[in-house]
């Protein structure tokens, strides 16, 4: 697991959550999820044994990113007593860097009931939460841009809903070291939360600086903990498609 430094830990606590996340994160004084650089269950933080302990997906690196995005239709969770959480989005940064920039939806469980939202995340800063109405089978497209001096633009749309948000957001330490799309076992502080049973995830078009992702060679990652898969991957097809298949908790 990655280690952060005593001062952003306690930058971190410091920072509040634009909108009330979806349901209270165990941990102390319920802290807000995040979803974070992904966490190594190797030696290497940068995901180069192919295993994360909270993210599924692609990662492109060994370029400068300005650009990423994909589709894909939001998973049903599947609920037991206990609470869940799992995320799908498209980023920048992350691999190697430590910042991400990402927009994406969510499907958690709560009391035994599915709870589906969506946001986006300047990481390290704690993820804001739209208030627009999310439901299983609904398709999402999604897509990060980095600008100049710093600046991105995040848009996510449910395309099934017909809303759209476009959020203009200024990082200027942002290195554009990795292109990715993934699932994720969103975290506290603390680490990675219990992740939810969602199936399958399609997701589908995805690119990075406008060419399938496929072209940049990226690394297939498979989330596993203490030796237990927890999601892993189907090969790309045509470079852009792929599947995320849930195996366990």
């Amino acid at each position: 697991m990655i280690r952060r430094s005593l001062a952003l830990a306690t930058a971190l606590t410091g920072v509040l959550a634009c909108a009330a996340p979806a349901l209270a994160a165990p941990g102390p004084a319920n802290a807000p999820l995040i979803r974070t650089r992904p966490h190594s269950s190797g030696p290497h933080p940068d995901l180069a044994n192919g295993t994360s302990t909270n993210w599924s997906g692609y990662a492109a690196t060994g370029s400068r990113f300005t650009s990423v995005s994909a589709s894909w239709v939001q998973p049903t969770a599947t609920c037991t007593g206990q609470d869940t959480w799992s995320s799908f989005w498209v980023g920048l940064d992350g691999d190697g860097s430590d910042s991400v920039e990402q927009t994406g939806s969510e499907a958690d469980c709560s009391g035994g009931q599915p709870k589906y939202y969506s946001w986006y995340e300047m990481y390290p800063a704690y993820p804001v939460n739209y208030a627009d109405p999310v439901d299983a089978g609904d398709r999402f497209t999604a897509s990060v841009t980095a600008g100049s001096r710093g600046s991105f633009t995040l848009v996510l749309s449910d395309t099934t809903k017909g809303w759209t948000h476009t959020v203009h957001r200024t990082l200027r330490n942002a290195r554009l070291a990795s292109a990715e799309v993934v699932a994720e076992a969103p975290s506290t502080m603390a680490g990675p939360l219990p992740l939810t049973d969602f199936g399958t995830v399609h997701f589908t078009g995805a690119t990075a600086d406008e060419k399938p992702l496929g072209s940049f060679a990226p690394e297939a990652i498979t989330m596993a903990q203490k030796g237990t898969t927890l999601v892993s991957v189907t090969p790309l097809s045509a470079g852009t498609d792929f599947s995320a298949d849930w195996h366990h908790s």
